[in-house]
């Protein structure tokens, strides 16, 4: 497995694997609550202009994917951080999701640890990042991978049927 910054040319092949991810939650449990939009394609696009949308592939399919930035879209201050950081000190993980035919087959903790590499890489003092409270499968794997969390907060983001968020960290 590889874990990647997209370019410019990877959109199409994105924007499928997140589309492919929306269809099998509407047909399954969405623990995320995602839909069309969200993540969406102006995400996507945006994401990949800035350099902050990351695939994860097998060789040649996409099999994951995540956008890593500093923009924590909404209220981190509400969080109970164990450490004082401001903004940009920060790494955030948004939007990671792994093909749902290898859910549970190492991928989305491969995704995790590559997603710790960067924020070093990136001289970051932290990972954090925001999850849906009955998102299950994505609160398990945080706490799998050292993840703390500190607690659960209304991020201010006016989506009704999800006031409040999980929120996860990692101080590196």
């Amino acid at each position: 497995m590889e874990f990647i910054q997209c370019r410019e040319g990877d959109f199409e092949r994105v924007n499928a694997f997140y589309r492919e991810v929306v269809a099998y939650l509407e047909g399954h449990i969405n623990y995320p609550k995602w839909s069309d939009d969200h993540p969406s394609e102006q995400d996507v696009t945006n994401a990949i202009g800035r350099g902050t949308q990351y695939i994860c592939t097998d060789g040649k399919t996409v099999i994951g994917a995540a956008i890593l930035n500093d923009d924590p879209e909404g209220y981190y201050e509400a969080g109970k951080w164990s450490r004082k950081l401001s903004r940009g000190e920060y790494l955030i993980v948004h939007a990671l999701a792994v093909k749902p035919d290898l859910k549970r087959g190492g991928v989305g903790t491969f995704m995790v640890k590559e997603c710790i590499r960067v924020a070093k890489a990136d001289g970051y003092k932290a990972v954090r990042l925001d999850t849906v409270p009955d998102n299950h499968p994505a609160n398990g794997l945080y706490l799998k991978n050292d993840f703390s969390y500190v607690g659960t907060e209304n991020l201010r983001r006016d989506i009704p049927e999800i006031p409040l968020f999980n929120l996860y960290e990692l101080n590196l």
